[in-house]
């Protein structure tokens, strides 16, 4: 047996050095773009009842999320688990760049900046109680893809990658999906038998099937196990059932979306450096394509069309295969990280066959990095409006509970009845981000209040005190009544009643 000096050098041996410039590619910049949210404990709406966590949702279908995120402990812990995360990324990024066989440290570096930068990584920081197992399930993503191209039997390790990976977050299946289909254009456009390509490509088809199978199998058996049912959360509970709108129907909803997040989403072409930049990379890859396309006289075969006409037509359904298994999701933006793989797919294709034309290489290399650095200003623009939203709650709820406890009538563990949002009368919108921020779930707005449940947790958590808010439907009957019209939004002076016991708080503006 090795010590763990001579171990430690045979790593150092054998690791290649794109691998090296990939993880640090990737870790690096990661640290640097996001330490503004992993320095600071700022929650979103969501981590304000997040603070322990674990991560138990097996009723989501997530039932080895508990595991990936108990590695971090499941305290949050923003500086500890976007280090995991970044560690996972980086490593996810070597498995990535082998698999697309880049070598290229100037394409390399362009990945690992676009993994590191696209606001999808920003719009999940912000629920960063989960961060750390979600970058464990897009590394799972990539090594189930690159063990299939690697090995003959490959697709069954590969399978249990995948299986691991939607047991974490199944957002992530249309990443492998997407990975795969580049895997089978890659053996499509070498050379070869048609007899070997064919097998190589059905190892894609394999692993895809079994893994997913195995993964719903797992999650069955653990739910009858445990004796519980899928959530209604995000119409999981339809997993596993056709549509119900439809096939035709759900299949252009997805172009749709595809189109309407891509061009129109203002995300991942936010504005016009984006534009630019998206459109620099598509003439770089067009003329390598061109060019490939006269020196191997593809335009003589029609396979070469056929494979670009599905190709075209499988790309949205890829991209948005969740919304097959989900009709009725709601698609925040950090179940949109695949997106990130369009520009990474070009810089790839650049990387490998700009040998000819290398005034292409150069536009592939000036608008990935307009694209990396315009990515990176979004995501601190987020995270300054996030830092704003917490510091504005901050205040609001310290004039709050100071109001509650000089209120007459008022004890410790008085019922309280409230809606839960913040009056935009009383207090305008001052989110001047709202340009940027409008698609990036949990980071825009003005307030991390939407519940009297988030008012709960925001007052024990930062404030220490203790209230005992009562459920929604506690409101049921009051919110309609002369009584509650009659009262002021808070901070008015009749904004706060105490009736038959009850301390009923009025913070929105409904008259």
């Amino acid at each position: 047996m090795k010590n763990p000096t001579e171990v430690w050098n045979w790593i150092r041996k054998h690791c290649k050095k794109e691998w090296k410039t990939a993880f640090l590619s990737t870790f690096v910049p990661g640290l640097l773009i996001h330490m503004p949210i992993m320095l600071r404990d700022i929650p979103n709406h969501d981590g304000l009842a997040s603070m322990y966590f674990d991560q138990i949702m097996i009723t989501s279908g997530r039932w080895f999320l508990t595991v990936a995120c108990g590695i971090s402990s499941y305290h949050t812990l923003p500086w500890l688990i976007g280090l995991l995360a970044m560690l996972y990324l980086g490593i996810a990024n070597v498995l990535l760049t082998e698999f697309l066989e880049v070598k290229q440290t100037w394409a390399v570096l362009l990945i690992g900046g676009l993994l590191a930068a696209f606001p999808s990584l920003a719009s999940t920081f912000a629920y960063v109680f989960t961060m750390d197992g979600y970058m464990l399930a897009v590394l799972l993503a990539v090594l189930a893809a690159l063990l299939t191209k690697k090995y003959r039997l490959g697709f069954l390790p590969g399978a249990l990658c995948l299986a691991l990976s939607l047991g974490i977050y199944q957002a992530y299946l249309p990443f492998a999906v997407l990975l795969c289909l580049y895997g089978i254009w890659q053996i499509a456009v070498s050379d070869g038998r048609i007899r070997e390509k064919i097998g190589k490509a059905l190892r894609y088809l394999w692993m895809g099937i079994i893994g997913v199978a195995g993964y719903y199998v797992i999650l069955q058996i653990l739910l009858r196990i445990q004796g519980k049912q899928l959530a209604s959360y995000q119409g999981i509970n339809g997993m596993g059932s056709a549509p119900g709108a439809g096939l035709a129907d759900t299949v252009l909803q997805i172009y749709r979306d595809f189109l309407a997040f891509t061009l129109k989403g203002d995300v991942f072409l936010n504005n016009p450096f984006a534009w630019g930049a998206m459109i620099l990379l598509g003439i770089s890859v067009l003329a390598v394509l061109i060019s490939l396309c006269l020196q191997k006289k593809w335009w003589k075969s029609i396979w070469f069309f056929a494979i670009i006409a599905v190709t075209a037509v499988a790309l949205p359904v890829a991209m948005n295969l969740i919304l097959i298994i989900s009709p009725e999701v709601t698609y925040h933006l950090l179940m949109r990280y695949q997106w990130v793989l369009l520009p990474i797919f070009m810089v790839a294709a650049l990387s490998r066959h700009s040998g000819r034309l290398p005034w292409a290489a150069w536009l592939g290399l000036i608008g990935g990095a307009v694209l990396v650095f315009n990515y990176a200003v979004t995501d601190q623009i987020a995270y300054s409006n996030l830092e704003k939203k917490y510091e504005k709650t901050y205040a609001y709820c310290v004039r709050l509970l100071d109001r509650i406890e000089q209120t007459p009538g008022y004890y410790q563990g008085i019922p309280i009845a409230m809606i839960g949002v913040v009056g935009e009368q009383s207090y305008p919108a001052t989110d001047i981000t709202g340009e940027v921020t409008a698609g990036m779930i949990g980071i825009g707005g003005d307030s991390l209040l939407y519940t009297g449940a988030n008012y709960q947790a925001f007052i024990r958590n930062y404030l220490g005190a203790t209230l005992n808010i009562l459920p929604p439907e506690a409101m049921e009957e009051m919110y309609y009544s002369e009584a509650y019209r009659e009262m002021e939004s808070f901070p008015g002076v009749d904004s706060i009643r105490i009736i038959d016991g009850i301390m009923y708080i009025k913070t929105e503006n409904k008259e």
